[in-house]
């Protein structure tokens, strides 16, 4: 307990020395800046402005009651991280949920570590930092490291050192991306988990996507009976385009309706996916079929 309250004194005398404009710092290498940056400093939430790189978009009401209420009995435990923008004036790097929680305490000030960096930087702490979260949704993730990939100009290659994850789960993240929003809003929403929005890339087609999402909400499939029921979404789509007969072109069509003109008769074409087909004539009795011959050899 002496040690806290050393702490948050020394927070205190480094936040009076933060209000002393003849002592402003701008840089890492200006006079008492070893004394602030990367210390726990008490900053007034007032002076404290959101980042607007944050990769959250979405806060639960509940879940920030839920933190305030644990603030309010034992204080912000773990800082929020902030860079120096101007005199008495801060960003968000890390910590959003702790800082609204605090101002709906109506608490004046907040245990901060302070950082000085530039935009570019302070996108990649708060990207970083962030997927680094256990209670991040599989979008949020994939849409950080996407940012990431787009904004600090990363290869998958680099953001996998950066984040410290396996190449292959990072592309495992991207690919969810590239399902239909309302399944991401699925996702996002808590009604799929990620081994869901997985199986669900594996179709090609958005509109089965959503018929496949459906069900999985109707009939509250787990993973394993989603990716079954994919599976033989798959093998129905293969036999079915093994079945479609290919089409005649207008030429062979035209003639076709010729031959059957000449024979009397419906005559069928059958084409296969080599070009290779056949005639098929059909008479309905024993004249019919002597009627046929002699026409296909020529008798008069």
């Amino acid at each position: 307990m002496a040690k806290t309250t050393k702490k948050k004194a020394l927070g205190r005398g480094l936040s009076a020395l933060l209000n002393d404009p003849d002592n402003d710092i701008k840089s890492a290498g200006d006079k008492n800046a070893d004394k602030v940056v990367g210390n726990i400093v008490e900053l007034s939430l007032e002076a404290i402005e959101v980042n607007p790189f944050q990769p959250r978009t979405s806060f639960s009401e509940e879940a920030l009651k839920e933190l305030a209420s644990s603030i309010r009995e034992l204080g912000v435990i773990q800082p929020i991280t902030v860079r120096k923008l101007d005199f008495n004036k801060y960003q968000l790097v890390s910590g959003e949920r702790r800082y609204r929680a605090s101002k709906m305490l109506g608490l004046e000030t907040i245990p901060s570590y302070i950082r000085i960096a530039n935009d570019q930087e302070s996108l990649e702490m708060a990207l970083v930092e962030n997927i680094q979260r256990q209670d991040l949704d599989p979008i949020e993730v994939a849409l950080s490291y996407q940012r990431l990939i787009d904004e600090i100009d990363l290869t998958q290659e680099e953001l996998s050192d950066r984040v410290g994850k396996n190449r292959s789960t990072i592309a495992n993240y991207l690919r969810l991306l590239k399902l239909d929003p309302i399944i991401q809003t699925g996702m996002r929403d808590g009604f799929l988990s990620m081994g869901h929005g997985r199986a669900l890339i594996n179709i090609s087609s958005t509109s089965v996507q959503l018929e496949i999402y459906e069900q999985i909400l109707k009939d509250k499939l787990s993973v394993r009976e989603t990716e079954a029921l994919v599976k033989r979404t798959q093998e129905g789509s293969k036999t079915s385009k093994s079945r479609e007969k290919p089409k005649v072109d207008e030429k062979k069509q035209k003639a076709l309706k010729q031959i059957s003109s000449y024979f009397g008769a419906k005559v069928e074409m059958k084409i296969n996916k080599k070009g290779n087909g056949k005639l098929i004539v059909p008479f309905s009795s024993d004249e019919d079929f002597q009627r046929i011959k002699k026409l296909i050899q020529g008798d008069s």
